[in-house]
């Protein structure tokens, strides 16, 4: 039978994904945001949620749009409070989420280092201040690090510019960001793609996300996400 992970609809895209479910978010700001995915699953129900993004959501869809629905138990970020999270920001000045800071490369890393079957890794980042208190410190050439470690999805929602049927991903630009290294280091990867082309028209030295990576493909109607969001 031949491979297709192509879904029909958003509801069997984010099919299967249970309470308590820490899930890997692509994005930066609104770029490359799979804003649909995550209103599919605020819409599926799922609550007690560990979302692991850049930003703590834009506006009041995509990651606002759970937070507000109450479906998050807990944030882990690097910038909490940027232009448009008034969602969070509410909650989190009221005691209703919690709030992991992770350094934006050092989270980038952790999600890596999962990919990869890495369990820990040191870095000098964060060193002497509040993010590495708890943590294992070592020292290496000289200068003081701080133990990491492997930061693991039960899923991923990336948001990529074009997938064959097999799973295989091509980005645009800055909407990159994430997504490749999400991909990898979650159980269940889950894309929404602007364009789903045929076996072989991507050229294989473009594939950023390899098939291997990708478990479920949604095509997008429309302009849809992936831009920068202005809702207040």
């Amino acid at each position: 039978m031949p491979i297709n992970k192509i879904v029909e609809s958003f509801e069997d895209a984010v099919c299967g994904i249970r309470d308590g479910a820490t899930l890997l978010v692509g994005g930066f700001g609104g770029a490359g945001m799979p804003t649909e995915l995550l209103d599919a699953l605020r819409d599926q129900g799922c609550r007690d949620l560990v979302i692991v993004s850049n930003n703590a959501g834009v506006g009041h869809r995509g990651i606002g749009g759970l937070l507000e629905a109450g479906r998050v138990r807990k944030v882990i970020c690097s910038y909490p409070r940027s232009g448009g999270s008034v969602v969070f920001e509410q909650m989190w000045a009221k005691g209703q989420v919690e709030l992991e800071v992770v350094p934006q490369g050092t989270l980038s890393e952790r999600m890596r280092a999962a990919g990869a079957g890495i369990g820990a890794f040191y870095t000098p980042t964060g060193v002497g201040t509040r993010l590495a208190e708890g943590k294992e410190t070592r020292e290496i050439d000289g200068r003081p690090h701080v133990l990491e470690h492997a930061l693991h999805g039960d899923a991923a929602f990336v948001f990529a510019e074009c997938a064959d049927r097999w799973g295989n991903l091509t980005y645009s630009k800055s909407a990159r960001n994430f997504g490749p290294v999400m991909a990898a280091a979650a159980r269940l990867t889950v894309a929404q793609v602007r364009r789903i082309v045929s076996l072989g028209d991507l050229d294989p030295e473009i594939i950023v996300t390899p098939s291997i990576f990708v478990d479920r493909v949604i095509r997008i109607e429309g302009p849809g996400s992936g831009e920068t969001v202005t809702e207040p």
